[in-house]
């Protein structure tokens, strides 16, 4: 069977988008700020290993370095370009290691990371139990994971635009928040606790929005995805589609749901499953649900 992404594509979009990354990325500079804060659940633990999965330019490897001085922080990307941009934010006062992989391979030994962390990457992976794994195998007992990744509502307003055109896929089918928990479960992770956001961006029109889609590398990279070049009158019906939602302020909305996760390694040689029970589990009803304007 097909994979849902082509992980070519996915390297070759971020590779292409990495000089002027930072420029466009304002909405995951702001999740990532906010996913820093949630080492604050390390209390007084320093790490001796940090590993930043999905690493982009750099500024969360490089906040972990200044944060614990003494750790070994290693920036992991599958981009090469964009390793070689985040060594602007590895000075000789807080040098970290980059390392080009992939997030579903990790080449790291079992039992050998203190924190994972991870901001808006994991959307470009199909298989979460799978991803999950890899972290909780390389994760030494007790330690900690954090990350991010984009829902299901993300783009909704793009999808839904194109979908009146065509049948071909433009937007991901992002994961769910249950979807990211029951992964998170099946991979053995205890105590997970999810959130989510819904931030509302604006834009002046469907250019201005494919433009920054692509300054982000968040093309399409479906394999599925349509070969040749949207035409120009697909196009422009999807703009007439899309035109319905500009708002008084005269721009259109772009939404933007972001899942946030924490959960932590289990103890040594714990079952991924107990007498048929899930070791951890995700009340759905107990996980808080926020939205944003922003």
């Amino acid at each position: 069977m097909d994979s849902l992404f082509d992980p070519r594509q996915v390297r070759r979009a971020f590779s292409r988008a990495a000089r002027g990354y930072d420029a466009a990325a304002a909405l995951q500079a702001e999740v990532r700020s906010r996913l820093l804060e949630s080492l604050e659940y390390l209390d007084d633990r320093v790490p001796s290993v940090v590993l930043d999965v999905g690493s982009g330019t750099g500024h969360a490897a490089a906040a972990m370095k200044k944060r614990w001085p003494k750790a070994q922080v290693l920036a992991l990307d599958l981009a090469l370009p964009m390793l070689r941009e985040s060594k602007k934010q590895a000075g000789w006062w807080k040098p970290f290691n980059r390392v080009c992989a992939d997030a579903r391979a990790l080449p790291l030994a079992e039992g050998s990371v203190d924190v994972i962390f991870s901001n808006l990457c994991l959307q470009w992976v199909e298989d979460l139990p799978a991803v999950f794994a890899g972290f909780r195998r390389v994760l030494k007992p007790g330690g900690l994971l954090l990350c991010t990744s984009f829902g299901p509502e993300t783009l909704v307003e793009l999808r839904d635009a194109f979908g009146q055109v065509d049948a071909e896929p433009h937007v991901s089918p992002f994961a769910s928040i249950a979807r990211f928990g029951d992964a998170l479960v099946a991979a053995g992770f205890r105590d997970p606790v999810l959130d989510r956001d819904v931030f509302t961006l604006t834009y002046p029109d469907v250019p201005a929005l494919m433009h920054e889609l692509r300054a982000i590398g968040a093309t399409n990279a479906l394999s599925s995805r349509r070969r040749s070049l949207t035409g120009r009158a697909r196009f422009a019906a999807a703009t007439a589609a899309y035109e319905p939602l500009r708002g008084e302020d005269g721009r259109l909305p772009s939404s933007w749901e972001v899942i946030y996760a924490q959960a932590w390694s289990p103890a040594p040689g714990a079952p991924i499953r107990e007498g048929g029970h899930e070791v951890a589990a995700v009340p759905l009803s107990a996980i808080r649900i926020r939205r944003r304007g922003e």
